[in-house]
């Protein structure tokens, strides 16, 4: 993984891996047992050509807590350290991690939690370069909403070589994705993925927002923008900060070439502004009716959200017509339906509409 981005060499430590394996084979009658781990599981017919009888055991559920803590284990194990912690607030920063057992914490995450006076920080997306991910992001242009919600099966999990990495498979296989469940389909297992937790949420789409938008510093200015407005729900403060933050973006020298080849780009851009917040939210959120574009939650309000490219005033109509707010009229809340039309041309938001229920 160190070299993912440095194919020749990738391919030259595969192959001595290779041998590797090869030996361990060659001693079979002398080993009684073997566990191999590591951040990424490259297909048995490169790497492990040479070891066939491995049984892996990445998403087995009897497996599923080994290699994290549970939170019963956390509570208990680490009680004298966490004294005065919310131990739902650290669930929602570091647990999440799903392997079909028991949902896990990173062991690190914890680890570093306490030796730091439990401060809440992005621990373990710290300690990695990320950068070999806007590498894949680049050559296979994934609409973004969809690579956070999105459905796979056996095959694609498995794509993974130095010559072929899918983007799901890398953001799986490397701990930013995991799973929210399984079903047997027509023609084999599919696993819908998800984000495990809020660290990642927000490293994760702060990552995406660069590579969308390369706005630098500005990025947190405008996160705290945005963030106020929903809070307060104050919707021209929000307009103004949306307008701001694409007013912002360097189409000229950056963003050109990647809204040329990008379906979506626009809605991309406010989906993981928002996820990074490390907001509840829910991308294509099922109804009866249809998909909601994109549904956010707080305490106390939802907003229900509907993107559209060049079509003035069908945002909130297309909401309205199809009573997408009926899901969530008996949650409570105050309820806001907002219609964002974007312009191919300005390349900004051109119409902006809004309601309450």
């Amino acid at each position: 993984m160190d070299h993912i981005s440095e194919p020749d060499l990738a391919r030259l430590n595969r192959d001595v891996l290779k041998g590797f394996y090869s030996i361990i084979k060659d001693l079979d009658e002398y080993i009684k047992f073997v566990m191999i781990t590591g951040v990424s599981k490259f297909a048995k017919m490169n790497l492990f050509s040479g070891l066939n009888n491995l049984q892996d055991i990445s998403i087995n559920q009897n497996y599923g807590t080994l290699c994290g803590y549970t939170h019963a284990q956390v509570a208990d194990t680490f009680a004298e350290h966490l004294q005065g912690v919310d131990m739902d607030k650290l669930q929602q920063w570091y647990n999440g991690y799903n392997y079909f057992g028991e949902p896990i914490y990173n062991p690190f995450d914890i680890l570093l939690f306490i030796a730091n006076n439990k401060e809440y920080k992005n621990y373990w997306w710290g300690t990695g370069n990320s950068s070999f991910l806007i590498d894949k992001l680049k050559e296979q242009n994934y609409y973004l909403p969809d690579v956070q919600n999105f459905i796979a099966d056996d095959i694609v999990l498995d794509t993974f070589d130095v010559d072929k990495i899918d983007l799901v498979a890398l953001l799986w296989q490397t701990g930013y994705l995991t799973f929210a469940g399984k079903w047997e389909g027509f023609n084999g297992m599919q696993y819908r993925l998800k984000v495990p937790n809020k660290e990642v949420q927000q490293s994760l789409n702060t990552l995406f927002i660069e590579y969308l938008t390369h706005q630098g510093p500005q990025l947190r200015v405008n996160q705290q923008a945005l963030y106020q407005s929903l809070v307060d729900a104050k919707f021209d403060d929000l307009k103004i900060a949306l307008s701001a933050l694409f007013s912002s973006i360097p189409y000229n020298n950056y963003a050109n070439k990647i809204i040329a080849n990008y379906e979506g780009y626009y809605a991309s851009v406010v989906y993981t502004y928002l996820a990074s917040l490390g907001l509840p939210m829910v991308a294509e959120d099922v109804t009866n009716k249809g998909r909601i574009d994109l549904t956010l939650h707080f305490p106390d309000k939802i907003f229900i959200i509907e993107f559209k490219v060049d079509q003035a005033e069908k945002a909130l109509a297309q909401i309205k017509a199809k009573n997408y707010q009926e899901k969530y009229l008996n949650q409570g809340k105050a309820i806001y339906l907002l219609g964002i039309n974007f312009s191919s041309v300005e390349k900004n938001i051109s119409d902006f509409e809004w309601q309450a229920v």
